[in-house]
């Protein structure tokens, strides 16, 4: 699974470049607050997506029920997903599941729901296995979104050069 990631264009090194010339902190925390607000649907979409995956298990069962920890596998990743903006060195925006936020027993699950099937033990018991399966989410939520993303990231760069100009 990989990070969403908006940086490194040219357009958003120059902007941050002026920024710093122009020694405008207000102009800065506009800037990253902009930013955040235009990655902030695509955080929400991806929480929504991974909250209401369909998990099947192999062969069908309908057995199941409340998680029996106090760790629900789909709201833990939901609360996991982060969002950081940079407006120097590398300017731009980040999504991604912080992994530090999971517990030690969960982490390698976000790469697990997305590869659609992972086995584990039932109940924690080693002698007896069960499959589930998953639909991808990470990568269909983010293509949805990636028109949007661009056309609200070139429209805060066209605005913020603007107010330096």
């Amino acid at each position: 699974m990989r990070d969403v990631r908006i940086t490194g264009t040219g357009q958003l090194l120059n902007l941050s470049r002026d920024l710093r010339r122009a020694g405008g902190t207000r102009l800065q925390r506009n800037f990253a607050r902009r930013i955040r607000r235009a990655a902030e649907p695509l955080k929400d979409d991806l929480q929504t997506a991974v909250r209401t995956l369909n998990v099947r298990s192999e062969g069908g069962h309908k057995r199941g029920g409340p998680s029996p920890t106090t760790r629900p596998l789909r709201a833990t990743i939901a609360a996991a997903i982060r969002i950081s903006v940079r407006t120097t060195g590398s300017p731009g925006a980040r999504i991604w599941i912080d992994r530090a936020a999971l517990p030690p027993d969960m982490r390698a699950m976000p790469n697990r729901l997305d590869e659609a099937r992972w086995r584990h033990p039932v109940y924690g018991n080693r002698r007896r296995w069960a499959a589930q399966y998953a639909s991808p989410w990470w990568d269909v939520t983010i293509r949805a979104h990636t028109a949007r993303m661009t056309a609200e990231v070139e429209r805060v760069l066209d605005d913020v050069q603007r107010d330096l100009t």
